[in-house]
């Protein structure tokens, strides 16, 4: 069993939402429209999970995801208020683009979508490397598994984190 901190999870959870607005960017340019706003949002997602894996906190939900980091982060305007209202629209966008069959996609919003994630990955990097300078004291230590050289945490049997000691 290897240990990871609990920054390093959190920065590897940001490294997925960069891969996946990397991914947005790719299918839009290949005018993917509906795949690329699903990966936008996607990459919005995964960098408000990397946020509260400072926190140890995750929820089974996108919808308590994106309702705890707005009532945590938004509202206290630890992050911008705006962001609150583009992370709603994008939830929108992203779900009609996936399951609503008669859903136009206009490029322009798919750009909008893009450009959300790029500013909340912005804003998420330099929000953890603020909290990386002030707690520059004993790392949180996380457990993981390696398989396919991906790391899972270990969970209890009500899907909570288990912190290790």
């Amino acid at each position: 069993m290897d240990d990871i901190t609990t920054e390093s999870f959190a920065n590897y959870r940001l490294e997925n939402a960069k891969e996946a607005l990397s991914s947005a960017e790719l299918l839009y340019k290949y005018k993917k429209y509906k795949a690329a706003n699903n990966r936008a949002y996607y990459s919005i997602f995964y960098a408000i999970r990397a946020v509260l894996a400072l926190e140890h906190k995750d929820f089974k939900r996108h919808k308590d995801v994106i309702a705890y980091f707005n009532k945590n982060y938004v509202h206290t305007e630890i992050f911008p208020r705006m962001m609150g209202t583009k992370i709603s629209h994008a939830t929108e966008i992203r779900e009609d683009s996936d399951y609503d069959d008669e859903f136009i996609v206009k490029p322009e919003e798919t750009v909008k979508q893009i450009e959300t994630a790029k500013e909340l990955i912005e804003l998420v990097e330099k929000y953890l490397k603020e909290k990386n300078k002030k707690q520059m004291l004993v790392p949180t230590i996380w457990m993981k598994k390696i398989k396919k050289n991906k790391p899972f945490i270990k969970k209890k049997k009500k899907k909570r984190w288990r912190l290790l000691h």
